[in-house]
């Protein structure tokens, strides 16, 4: 069991086919969440690129990225979410290996792009891992980044209002302590030779929970995201290799 201020990361291992079934549990909202990231990276991107998707669990965004005609290899260290991801994969394409994103199985300068959505609020040494991040891509390759503002808007919003609507949410699915202000992502890209080209916002559409399943206990289908010039509670961005 995760301790009080620690992040557990174990919670993904027992998702399965929930990853892309469950409607009463925060996954459903990463999904929806994924319908904005996806497309707004693959608009980036040179035709045919090679990509790592670092952290991808059961491959969100690894199996868009192969339907837009990428070579993507998505690492993991949930093995389980990995055979999920395999399953979905409708190009049956994409090449998934658990290894630890610290120590990438990699040579220097050998991705195009790479990604890690929702990732480094899941660590304790961003600075680092971004560093290895640097190491495997190309010179002029792309980072593209997603995570969560750390301030008491973002703790609500992000921690306690999804667990107070989503009751099956699991403790310590997110620590506010872990949290990276875009200043510090920022310092943390420059120290590893990547500069910050485009952020922008991202929030829910609240407007688009219908009054009557706000109070359901499960994230309604019409739940959408929408992109925004506020930073305020979680941002997405592009760096790139100098």
């Amino acid at each position: 069991m995760a301790k009080t201020n620690e992040v557990d990361n174990s919670i993904y291992d027992n998702y399965g086919d929930k990853w892309y079934t469950a409607v009463d549990d925060p996954v459903a909202l990463l999904r929806a969440e994924n319908k904005v990231k996806s497309p707004w990276i693959i608009q980036r991107l040179k035709s045919g690129s090679t990509i790592l998707d670092v952290g991808c669990g059961a491959g969100f965004l690894s199996n868009e990225l192969a339907l837009a005609g990428h070579h993507v290899t998505g690492v993991d260290l949930s093995e389980s979410s990995l055979v999920v991801a395999r399953r979905y994969d409708k190009t049956q394409t994409v090449k998934y290996l658990a290894c630890d994103a610290f120590h990438l199985p990699f040579p220097d300068g050998h991705f195009d792009a790479l990604c890690a959505m929702d990732f480094l609020e899941h660590v304790e040494d961003p600075a680092t891992v971004i560093k290895e991040f640097s190491r495997v891509l190309k010179p002029g390759g792309k980072f593209f980044f997603h995570t969560f503002n750390r301030n008491i808007i973002a703790w609500f919003v992000i921690i306690k209002l999804v667990e107070w609507l989503i009751p099956t949410t699991a403790k310590n699915m997110h620590v506010l302590r872990l949290f990276i202000k875009p200043h510090e992502l920022e310092k943390y890209c420059k120290l590893a030779n990547l500069e910050q080209k485009e952020i922008i916002g991202i929030k829910p559409v609240f407007s688009s929970i219908p009054v009557t399943k706000i109070f359901s206990g499960n994230v309604p289908p019409e739940m959408k995201f929408e992109l925004t010039g506020s930073l305020l509670t979680s941002f997405l961005g592009i760096a790139q290799k100098t």
